[in-house]
């Protein structure tokens, strides 16, 4: 079984999509629809954008969506028998799926991106991640760090590679700690927020709200989720999930390793970069990994 999965936030490039907005008349109809319903140029600042402002929260998660979607809608979903996202792709995952229409996702997609924004500039936190630590020392680790305020595991990317999130002084010690516990490395993240920790609570209730403003349905090939990391179909579960989502931890290497067990033997990474691919060969070396990006990689399938 094939699957595809969508890359989420870390991703973005400066010049993300202007190729294949130039060269597929398909992409770039989806991505002047896009600058009209989000009532803004997202293509300009996929395009021509400074880094600083892509890496922007509420600008970085439509911009990765958007060139993915505009991606998939190229290539189609013939023979794609699952999909999954890393966080923010989890929403291109259920989009492609056929769970929420292009509309409603991109609405979404900003909206997320604001309230997370917001969220960490009223609940200011960090991120780092750890590497080469034995996954069996992480609990002890937060826990030491815990006494400095919250902090969780935000991402369980592949063996070896954790992210962790929450409060500033929290995420340092747990920097310092770190090759005590037998890290290689740790370093503190560039972003705007402690995301996948509870200081995302403040973005929670609204984004729940809008979600239940849009149209879910049941997805007409399973999603694999990240809270969750199992194939799900059930709207009302999807709901449940996306919300969880933003508080809870992305259980990445989980899900691959669940996709893997029921059946999936390929994944074609679509999107900005090769980040997932990495990962995915970390977590499961057996499994063929590809990934489409630019308008050469479209036409190389071709």
């Amino acid at each position: 079984m094939k699957a595809f999965v969508f890359p989420g936030q870390g991703s973005q490039y400066c010049g993300m999509g202007r190729d294949i907005h130039e060269n597929f008349p398909a992409a770039r109809s989806l991505m002047d629809k896009a600058d009209g319903l989000l009532g803004y140029s997202i293509t300009d600042i996929m395009f021509s954008g400074s880094e600083e402002e892509l890496r922007r929260t509420k600008y970085t998660q439509p911009a990765i969506f958007l060139h993915s979607m505009a991606i998939a809608t190229i290539v189609g979903m013939n023979d794609i028998g699952m999909t999954a996202g890393h966080s923010l792709g989890e929403y291109t995952a259920l989009c492609c799926a056929g769970a929420i229409g292009f509309d409603d996702a991109l609405r979404i997609v900003s909206k997320r991106g604001e309230l997370m924004q917001h969220a960490g500039e009223k609940n200011p936190g960090s991120m780092a991640a750890i590497i080469g630590m034995p996954d069996i020392n992480l609990n002890a680790l937060l826990a030491d760090a815990s006494a400095e305020g919250i902090v969780q595991a935000a991402n369980f990317n592949s063996p070896g590679q954790v992210v962790i999130s929450g409060a500033v002084s929290a995420v340092r010690k747990a920097i310092e700690l770190a090759p005590s516990r037998g890290a290689r490395m740790a370093k503190e993240l560039v972003v705007s927020g402690a995301f996948h920790s509870p200081l995302m609570k403040p973005a929670e209730e609204e984004l729940a709200a809008a979600l239940e403003e849009i149209d879910i349905r049941n997805a007409a090939i399973p999603v694999c989720m990240n809270a969750v990391a199992k194939p799900v179909t059930d709207a009302g579960e999807i709901r449940k999930n996306l919300v969880l989502q933003l508080t809870s931890s992305v259980l990445w290497a989980q899900s691959i390793e669940e996709m893997v067990r029921v059946g999936v033997t390929s994944f074609v990474e679509i999107g900005p970069q090769k980040v997932l691919q990495g990962l995915i060969k970390r977590i499961d070396k057996s499994v063929g990994t590809g990934g489409i990006d630019t308008a050469d990689d479209i036409r190389t399938l071709g």
